[in-house]
């Protein structure tokens, strides 16, 4: 399945419909009067969010939804049906834009949230609501009001816990894969990773989501390699896992390379918590692990974990430090949840 986080779609609701003009014609009831009904309310346009999905790629093939108009009105006092309503079904996180694709409509954050994006049109009076002792007979009705179209911007932020960044062939792809049930591409080639992925972790009994996203290089935000358009998808997060590879020449130019596109991207990434781990420590012997872990730390300010998750080395020690801000995180949101 492809990953689409970006999509454009036409949405419009239902016309009302009209009211009728109708008279009461029988037998032995020599003035009837109006008896025509109002017409029935269009159906409205809907987004939900729901649990099961992680891309956009269902309207890479249905762009335009269009709900349906009310049933006119009818004689006899009948009032006409109500349009059925269309709902897009969208993943959680993802956000609704205007046409001009800055204007933010709605954040759809958590799993059954509704919102509706365009009201139907009312359906329009029958004759027999304009019935009055000074026109006992009148002979018309309103139309149904027409119904609301837009075009929207449909984008996709992944939710997760915690980001994997680094640059290509960081070892992102390999962590997730020895941690979680995830099976992302890896091979030994820059940017096997070409779109986000995700994974369950479980560390101590807790469980937290990780996202996985191409790597960064230098002029990413430019536009250079993949460029920094995925880096929306850790935004969420509340804590990011920053992997340098012990393959690198010089360690602290690679993490001095992401931290600044980190910086240049903004969303608030820079300020994230950071873990600092140097990875594929099983390719150094120990002298050359001592000084690139040394270099390292003196570029960051503090030790970085070492690990390899290829072999399986210093997993359970990240997976900790990541659970134990991740928990951190949550308690503080809940405490300022109950002060307000």
């Amino acid at each position: 399945m492809k990953f689409l986080d970006e999509t454009k779609v036409y949405i419009r609701s239902g016309d009302g419909g009209a009211g009728a003009v109708s008279f009461r014609r029988e037998k032995f009831i020599e003035f009837g009067g109006p008896d025509g009904g109002d017409g029935g309310r269009g159906g409205d346009v809907w987004v939900e969010a729901v649990n099961g999905l992680n891309t956009l790629i269902d309207f890479r093939y249905q762009q335009h939804f269009k709900a349906k108009t009310g049933q006119h009105g009818m004689g006899r006092n009948r009032t006409g049906a109500g349009g059925e309503d269309v709902t897009l079904k969208v993943p959680v996180g993802t956000q609704i834009f205007e046409e001009d694709n800055e204007t933010l409509i709605v954040d759809m954050v958590a799993e059954g949230q509704r919102y509706r994006l365009a009201a139907g049109g009312n359906g329009g009076f029958g004759n027999a609501h304009f019935k009055s002792s000074t026109n006992q007979a009148p002979n018309w009705a309103n139309p149904g009001l027409e119904g609301d179209e837009k075009t929207l911007w449909l984008r996709l932020k992944l939710i997760a816990d915690a980001g994997l960044v680094g640059l290509p062939n960081a070892g992102k792809s390999t962590f997730l894969a020895a941690c979680t049930r995830a099976r992302p591409k890896i091979a030994n080639y820059p940017f096997t990773t070409l779109h986000p992925n995700l994974g369950v972790a479980t560390i101590d009994g807790n469980e937290f989501i990780i996202a996985d996203i191409p790597g960064l290089i230098e002029g990413a935000h430019e536009g250079v390699g993949i460029g920094d358009r995925f880096l929306g998808h850790v935004e969420r997060t509340r804590v990011l896992l920053h992997l340098v590879s012990a393959q690198e020449e010089d360690v602290a130019k690679a993490y001095k390379t992401v931290k600044h596109e980190l910086e240049a991207y903004g969303g608030g990434l820079e300020d994230k918590p950071q873990i600092l781990a140097l990875s594929q420590i099983d390719v150094l012997d120990e002298d050359e692990l001592k000084v690139k872990s040394k270099a390292l730390a003196k570029a960051c300010g503090s030790p970085p974990l070492l690990l390899s998750a290829a072999v399986g080395k210093g997993m359970t020690e990240a997976l900790r430090a990541l659970r134990g801000v991740i928990v951190a995180a949550k308690a503080g949101e809940e405490s300022g949840e109950e002060n307000v």
